[in-house]
């Protein structure tokens, strides 16, 4: 006879939002027992969405999963244990009936709960479905998206003795893993079909500083040029990718950022959905009550732009899933708690950089301050202006005092951002007749 496990909540899925949404229960109090986190990610991680990175060493691989290189306190299974959350990794959910409230795993085990929280995230794009260059048979070719691949690319680096690796995309996790693959002393090379890199946030000016101080530190980029295929060796390892323009680039490893798709194919046709995520309120519940969807997979209204938006990144996975437990929580008390309300928060550090970036890049884009790569000590701006009143700022290389401004300065006039910021700014609003002088 099958198995059944009931629970009074239950998280499904190993993306980042999972392990702060686990937090945030322990933090408000658990029974124990109460709670079960289910994902098929592997039972060996020693720390629940980490794998076996470590963060010490490896800082740019880790950030992105659960808790690791955050200052926040790693799920690592004796953690679980002593919350008395029961964790079932290696567990292969294959149905989920939100009519019964139940999940039904591989090994035919079912598991009940009373409220469920959709934390699966977001899963690779793979090479063979964008362009359909074919991969599956190739050896050393890692997804960003895929921590078994993530494990295996730990593995690889620790052992591999070649050290020329060819990035193809130009995603955040490209960006920051280049830099990291390069301060381990891997010879880089960037590949990416858009004009410049980071292309869906940055400017063209913007892009150019990074360009130029990563080719400073050996990197090579090379834009607007999309990979056809891979050659092999005997062993079926990856030797070479083959270029739409006729060149091939040695490589002996390959990492893949082409993008991620939400998660959500269990709950096709039980749910509703927009812009591919799970369509949520502003408390991150569903249209099917008591379930709820955080991170990557929901799309949930942007309150300050009157909108509905998915967000993939660390900042929002946190705050999604903090929302959700103190919704979940506040219902249950019978008090209320205010909508989610989101401002877009970015930010990165590689090598000896680091920017912050808050708000939407739309509209007209102001920049000021130093861009040039080969500058000591460079640190520039920009702001994105729209119906005169500042929607997105960003700056490199800013203390904790200039980055702080950012994020008050959202909104306001372009005066007041001038008056509490800099005069090279000014002068660059006047050239382009943004404001006018004494205004």
């Amino acid at each position: 006879m099958a198995e059944e496990k009931s629970f009074k909540y239950v998280i499904f899925g190993a993306d980042v939002s999972a392990g702060y949404a686990a937090r945030e229960f322990a933090k408000q109090g658990l029974k124990r027992g109460e709670l079960a986190i289910i994902s098929n990610e592997p039972a060996s991680n020693k720390i629940f969405g980490l794998g076996d990175i470590e963060p010490e060493t490896n800082p740019n691989l880790s950030k992105n999963y659960i808790c690791g290189g955050t200052g926040k306190e790693n799920q690592c299974h004796q953690w679980c244990k002593d919350k008395g959350i029961e964790l079932l990794l290696s567990t292969e959910i294959i149905k989920a009936d939100l009519s019964t409230k139940s999940l039904v795993s591989s090994d035919g085990t079912t598991f009940r709960y009373q409220t469920l929280i959709v934390a699966t995230g977001s899963t690779c794009v793979r090479l063979s479905e964008c362009g359909g260059l074919q991969d599956e048979n190739a050896k050393n070719i890692f997804y960003l998206r895929d921590i078994k691949d993530v494990d295996q690319l730990a593995l690889t680096m620790k052992t591999k003795k070649k050290r020329t690796v060819v990035v193809i995309g130009s995603g955040y996790r490209g960006f920051e893993l280049s830099a990291s693959l390069t301060v381990n002393n891997y010879n880089v090379t960037m590949v990416f079909p858009e004009p410049w890199t980071m292309h869906w946030l940055f400017t063209a000016e913007i892009a150019s500083f990074y360009e130029g101080y990563y080719a400073n530190k050996g990197i090579k980029i090379i834009k607007s040029t999309k990979a056809t295929g891979f050659s092999t060796n005997s062993k079926g390892e990856v030797t070479e990718v083959k270029l739409d323009d006729g060149r091939t680039l040695e490589a002996d490893m390959v990492i893949v950022d082409t993008g991620g798709e939400p998660m959500t194919s269990l709950f096709k046709g039980q749910v509703e959905e927009e812009k591919g995520g799970i369509k949520t309120d502003g408390f991150f519940k569903t249209s099917v009550s008591n379930v709820y969807a955080i991170g990557d997979v929901a799309t949930f209204p942007m309150k300050l732009y009157g909108d509905m938006r998915r967000v993939e990144h660390v900042n929002h996975a946190c705050k999604s899933a903090e929302h959700a437990v103190n919704a979940i929580k506040a219902a249950e008390e019978g008090r209320s708690i205010l909508e989610y309300d989101y401002l877009p928060f970015l930010y990165t550090r590689v090598f000896d950089l680091s920017w912050q970036f808050y708000g939407d890049n739309v509209g007209q884009s102001v920049l000021f301050g130093d861009n040039d790569p080969n500058s000591p000590k460079a640190k520039f701006g920009t702001y994105w202006v729209k119906d005169g009143k500042v929607v997105g700022a960003f700056l490199e290389g800013g203390v904790e005092e200039e980055n702080r401004l950012l994020l008050e300065l959202h909104g306001h006039n372009l005066r007041l951002v001038v008056l509490r910021c800099c005069p090279m700014l000014e002068s660059c609003l006047l050239d382009q007749g943004l404001i006018e002088l004494g205004s």
